[in-house]
């Protein structure tokens, strides 16, 4: 796979405020239907300004007519959100590509869905497919005050959807909740580093370690420092034959740009999946935070923001 694909156009037909701070896109082809999806999935979103942002699909999924998307404003984010919210996109044409999918809901006998604030975004979805499969879940959705929970009216409610306000019961007690659920269920998550770090380390003490599935929304901190320290290594450039060599202390990133300036990318943290690009010679050495175990022992693809190589050449699909 490689994530340097053409930007389609979509247009913007509906925009909803679901909460303080939170507004949902929808958007629809011109003609036909658009691409299928399934639960996990995000776009690649490119802002009037140019900037490429990464939201997931929370829209019904098995439904190509429209796909939706929802955003939390952050005023000491990147730019993003905030043109997405003060831009009058209703309408108007915005360039998608995708969907890419690294938080696939796999088959499990049962699930523990975990969201913090706009990590309700890809388990939407999820709760969605669980319903209509009839698949035993438990979601428990987690936030600041009410007004800021985007959806929580078009959960299904009962004993299995927990919603927590923090301001009023404080976080939730991560380890009694990991140890509870069976070893046949797996544990989906998605919200803030501190509550995910937190669920990780639960895990880890309850022997659930192996049934955790993380979707992060920014960066683990070390990415860059780790990318930008090692041995020297050259990297090729298949498509125009172009060899770089990486200095022990080069981001491989900046090397590439001088020589392939269209390379598309977006957080520079390894956390996005933008830059994601296909192997096809060498051994890549990850640092990101989006490829699993498997995804990395088959070296076929890597995010080249946040890479290096093992070998003393890498050959790249650019």
């Amino acid at each position: 796979m490689t994530a340097q694909r053409e930007f389609i156009e979509v247009t913007v037909r509906q925009a909803t405020l679901e909460a303080d701070g939170v507004i949902s896109l929808e958007m629809v082809p011109d003609s036909g239907l658009l691409p299928a999806w399934e639960p996990g999935s995000h776009l690649d979103i490119m802002l009037p300004s140019g900037l490429i942002r990464q939201y997931s699909l929370c829209s019904p999924p098995g439904d190509p007519s429209y796909y939706r998307i929802a955003v939390l404003r952050e005023n000491d984010g990147r730019g993003g959100s905030a043109e997405l919210h003060d831009t009058m996109l209703v309408g108007r044409k915005v360039g998608i590509r995708g969907p890419r999918n690294h938080f696939p809901l796999e088959p499990s006998p049962r699930y523990l869905f975990i969201a913090g604030g706009i990590g309700i975004t890809p388990m939407l979805a999820m709760v969605i497919r669980a319903e209509r499969e009839k698949s035993p879940y438990e979601l428990v959705y987690v936030g600041r005050d009410l007004e800021s929970m985007a959806f929580r009216r078009k959960l299904a409610t009962g004993p299995h959807v927990k919603v927590l306000v923090s301001a009023e019961t404080g976080r939730p007690d991560l380890a009694e909740l990991v140890g509870s659920v069976t070893e046949e269920t797996l544990i989906y998550a998605c919200g803030p580093a501190g509550l995910l770090a937190d669920l990780e380390k639960a895990c880890e003490q309850a022997g659930r370690a192996g049934q955790l599935r993380l979707e992060r929304f920014e960066a683990n901190g070390a990415a860059a420092a780790e990318a930008a320290a090692g041995d020297s290594f050259e990297v090729e450039l298949k498509r125009s034959g172009t060899v770089l060599t990486v200095g022990p202390d080069d981001l491989m990133l900046d090397v590439i740009r001088d020589s392939c300036p269209d390379l598309m990318t977006s957080c520079e943290e390894g956390f996005c999946g933008t830059c994601e690009t296909k192997v096809l010679d060498g051994e890549p050495e990850h640092h990101d935070t989006i490829l699993s175990e498997k995804e990395r022992s088959t070296g076929k693809t890597m995010m080249v923001c946040v890479g290096r190589s093992k070998s003393p050449r890498l050959v790249l699909d650019l």
